[in-house]
């Protein structure tokens, strides 16, 4: 199992990015965080004034992205010009229009062939909501995060350090909702549960409980022998 693929998909703030990233360095794997690519691509639309329904202008702004490994190697930060835009893929505006921007089949097709050949090699942990089913259908293990609406939302309002049933909070669970309808209902590549997933549920979790989670199904795979899945 030396090039290892593993495969983690979640709905929208459910966590994949930050327990991959935690993962991966455990057990010193890298690390690629696909919805990077779709935000940077969401903030040079919105900077740029692209609209979503503009394939042609946004497939066009994939050249121009960079991604870059962090100090410890994983893949999760983004350069445009050379200069890292990476803190500002977060922002409200980028939360609001990216899933209008990510279900765009000509910038998803764009963005096939660099997320695997960024796995190609294999020990990586690759995040996003497509990974088991589209990027790599053949991964040696798919885990599906599953957390509920109402604590995504909980979790976004308390990093934001807002009431969650304030109209702020409100609006981030309305906004939540929105995306997790978009994302699942696209023509091209939608959010669903690999059928081969092993579904891992961090509703009521503390964030290491969920990762040690990860860590354990990854750590299984590996100790299997090589004959296993032949038996």
């Amino acid at each position: 199992m030396a090039g290892m693929r593993i495969a983690l998909d979640g709905p929208g703030s459910s966590g994949k990015s930050s327990v991959g990233a935690a993962a991966a360095l455990r057990i010193g794997f890298r690390f690629l965080d696909t919805g990077v690519l779709y935000r940077a691509i969401t903030l040079l639309s919105v900077e740029r004034g692209v609209h979503a329904e503009d394939e042609a202008a946004l497939v066009a702004l994939v050249p121009e992205l960079e991604l870059v490994p962090d100090d410890e190697g994983r893949m999760r930060r983004v350069r445009v010009d050379g200069v890292d835009v990476t803190e500002r893929l977060h922002s409200p505006e980028v939360d609001r229009r990216v899933s209008a921007v990510s279900r765009v089949a000509g910038v998803r097709s764009a963005l096939l062939m660099t997320q695997r050949s960024l796995a190609a090699e294999g020990r990586i942990i690759v995040a996003g909501r497509d990974i088991g089913t589209v990027v790599l259908p053949d991964a040696d293990l798919k885990i599906y995060l599953e957390v509920s609406l109402e604590e995504r939302a909980r979790r976004r309002t308390e990093e934001r350090g807002l009431a969650a049933d304030g109209p702020e909070g409100i609006a981030i669970l309305a906004d939540l909702r929105r995306r997790d309808h978009i994302d699942s209902t696209r023509e091209v590549a939608p959010l669903r549960v690999p059928d081969d997933a092993l579904i891992i549920r961090s509703d009521g979790a503390t964030f290491d409980e969920t990762v040690g989670n990860v860590v354990t199904a990854i750590q299984d795979v590996l100790r299997r022998p090589p004959d296993a899945t032949n038996a």
